[in-house]
């Protein structure tokens, strides 16, 4: 038997770490309706900030001799990822979840388009054309102004906007910032917020039914850190990123099977565009970094 490449490697830890985020999602959704949005992160949290903690430990990336500069980015991140735990679990209560998720697809043209407009970082024209195909795709899946239009596909959107920010302020950071570290202080950013805002709410006792969905939510959270980390860590970016598109599937899927949630005819269609012009993106991307001279790394 011939031995598995690296890239085949990293395409399958990208989707374990999809799929395994996906299902968080929904054990985090049943719990909607039973438990306060900040109770249900605050409790979420504290598990995946001492696993990451851990993690961090074991893998020798727990540091704390960083710069001033880098510091601030990872903290202005950390408000990126509160602001996008906020409005992706508010639509996620409120929305069937492949509608959440195939609004979510679109961060690769996002993170592109914002890198051209704040950052000055190349945009040819068929990237461009490739984005505004896709937020044309998001349309067809949010239909403002329709019957079926849902005020929380706003709030979707604004996920969308602040992982953005999240995902285009990381590439600040110097590149001795180990990845984990990164993802330990987000965490521990929402978990405190999440902490501090809870206590304006009115905590609910959870059944041992609640609490085992609470403790799914965690451990596949933490498993989706763990195989996202791993992914990066294997194979060529540009062939394992595409792979990120397996949570839509898993989000169909799930949602028929537990929330008997089917997508319309149009949301699909739009859900088509957004994943076709964002692997074109991440491949014409990729391609493009093929023909730039190659930059050593800084020593780590």
């Amino acid at each position: 038997m011939a031995p598995i490449s690296d890239n085949m490697r990293g395409a399958a830890l990208m989707t374990g770490a999809m799929v395994t985020f996906t299902i968080n999602d929904s054990f985090t959704k049943s719990l909607g309706d039973v438990l306060p949005l900040w109770q249900l992160l605050f409790l979420r949290g504290v598990g995946v900030t001492i696993c990451l903690v851990i993690m961090a430990r074991i893998m020798g990336q727990l540091r704390f001799d960083l710069s001033r500069s880098d510091w601030g980015i990872m903290w202005l991140r950390a408000a990126g990822e509160i602001g996008g735990a906020y409005f992706f679990l508010t639509a996620l209560f409120h929305m069937p979840i492949a509608n959440v998720s195939a609004i979510m697809q679109v961060l690769p043209l996002s993170v592109s388009l914002a890198g051209s407009l704040f950052m000055a970082e190349a945009l040819g024209w068929r990237r461009l054309m490739a984005i505004l195909i896709g937020f044309g795709g998001v349309m067809l899946i949010v239909r403002p102004g329709g019957a079926d239009f849902n005020v929380y596909s706003l709030y979707a959107l604004a996920a969308v906007a602040c992982v953005t920010l999240r995902d285009l302020i990381v590439r600040r950071l110097s590149r001795s910032v180990p990845s984990l570290m990164v993802s330990l202080v987000a965490a521990f950013g929402v978990t405190a917020f999440a902490g501090i805002a809870s206590l304006a709410e009115d905590w609910q006792p959870m059944t041992a039914t609640e609490a085992a969905y609470l403790g799914g939510a965690t451990v596949f959270v933490i498993f989706g850190y763990i195989f996202s980390v791993a992914a990066m860590r294997v194979g060529e970016i540009g062939f394992v990123a595409p792979f990120r598109y397996a949570s839509l599937l898993t989000a169909i899927l799930l949602g028929v099977v537990f929330f008997g949630e089917f997508p319309s005819a149009l949301t699909l269609t739009g859900a088509g565009i957004v994943v076709a012009t964002g692997i074109f993106t991440l491949l014409r991307e990729r391609k493009l970094r093929l023909r730039r001279p190659v930059v050593p790394d800084r020593i780590r």
